[in-house]
């Protein structure tokens, strides 16, 4: 679930992306306005509700007690994001990139407002899930959409920007909780802020078109000719236009054909079968190696290890949080210059010697920490931090 880069980007392409800024920021408008959905991806993904675990434990004592009601408050935004991931692929093709986009933000800015009004961990759940339902959704529609509605030469790095922008919201998530960890509410204000990037996402989708591919699969054609000629040159647009037909017409044709793909005999093809088990392997590594269980509790680890303050374990998750999105930033500049299996291989062994000195500190950690009772295993973080304030 953490930000990546898009595989056909051309460092190039980011200078033509400055370059159209002056040109026709008309592009760049549909790119930022879409790739909003990636930040709201990240901040309710990444470190806002590791920092709101801290708080909410002072005002919801059920929530200190009891383990399963902190896992219930993270774990449900991913469940949600599993419902809305299947809701919006059908979404997107039934009623368009541009509608799935603006339900994904009445769902991010009720969940965060629901959040923020909690009067219960019950409350807090059920915001969550709202909040993933529209990350499901975040997760397909704005790089989709971005895709669709921009010009091939930059295109790749126009998704690219969803990308960072989703690491950048990871990041942003954890500058809005140092920001917040000394006003009143603390954690509503954490966890309502949220609600604004998603409004103002609505309001500026809500005065742009629909995806001209999209529009041109539904028959309406001039229309999608419309927004054509504003994102191309009038020197490009009338080839641009022949070569969406010619794709839709191609993709419409091969939907409607009575040939039946046979998975069976694709699947013993030795380089269809390599590429599947590459592509599909390195997604499930990516999850599986616990990043995200980083992301969730990163300041609860570094309080586990021995700082009780909330805000020194929260600046320290911040490290975290934005070497995160350096490594985007990092993996643009080498994906072309060292290419993608040396990169893969480096990065690949990177988070292997850090799984082995994690496993490593856990176990001493555990080998030789005094034994204490349950009662203060719960309690004694409590007293810690009670201390400190």
């Amino acid at each position: 679930m953490e930000g990546g880069i898009h595989p056909g980007t051309d460092p190039s392409a980011f200078k033509e992306c400055f370059s159209l800024a002056w040109k026709n920021p008309y592009v760049l408008r549909l790119a930022f306005s879409a790739g909003i959905g990636g930040l709201l991806f990240g901040y309710d993904t990444g470190g806002v509700i590791s920092g709101v675990l801290l708080y909410i434990r002072d005002d919801f004592k059920a929530v200190d007690r009891e383990t399963v009601l902190q896992e219930s408050i993270v774990s449900m935004a991913v469940a949600g994001a599993i419902i809305g991931a299947a809701i919006g692929g059908w979404m997107t093709d039934r009623f368009g990139r541009k509608t799935s986009i603006l339900v994904a933000d009445f769902l991010f800015f009720l969940g965060s407002i629901i959040m923020a009004a909690a009067a219960n961990p019950a409350m807090l759940i059920g915001g969550r899930i709202f909040v993933g339902l529209g990350v499901g959704m975040a997760s397909m529609t704005p790089p989709l959409y971005i895709s669709e509605a921009s010009p091939a030469k930059i295109r790749g790095a126009l998704v690219s920007t969803n990308g960072f922008l989703i690491t950048g919201g990871q990041f942003l998530s954890y500058l809005i909780n140092l920001a917040f960890t000394k006003a009143p509410g603390t954690w509503r204000w954490m966890l309502g802020i949220a609600g604004l990037p998603a409004l103002l996402q609505f309001v500026l989708m809500w005065l742009l078109p629909e995806s001209p591919r999209w529009l041109y699969r539904k028959g309406r054609e001039e229309e999608a000719k419309v927004i054509l000629r504003k994102i191309y040159p009038p020197n490009e647009v009338e080839k641009e236009i022949q070569d969406l037909k010619a794709s839709v017409e191609k993709e419409i044709t091969k939907e409607g054909s009575s040939e039946k793909i046979n998975f069976i005999e694709l699947l013993k093809t030795k380089t269809v079968r390599r590429g599947l088990i590459a592509g599909v392997g390195l997604q499930i590594f990516q999850q599986f190696v616990g990043i995200n269980t980083v992301m969730y509790y990163s300041p609860t680890i570094v309080q586990l290890a021995g700082i009780a303050s909330n805000q020194t374990a929260l600046l320290l998750s911040l490290v975290t949080a934005g070497l995160n999105a350096l490594g985007s930033i990092v993996s643009i500049y080498f994906i072309d210059r060292t290419g993608r299996k040396k990169l893969l291989v480096i990065s690949l062994s990177g988070v292997i010697i850090s799984l082995a000195v994690l496993s490593a500190v856990f176990h001493e950690t555990t080998s030789h920490s005094p034994a204490v009772g349950s009662f203060l295993k719960l309690q004694l973080p409590r007293l810690w931090i009670s201390k400190v304030h």
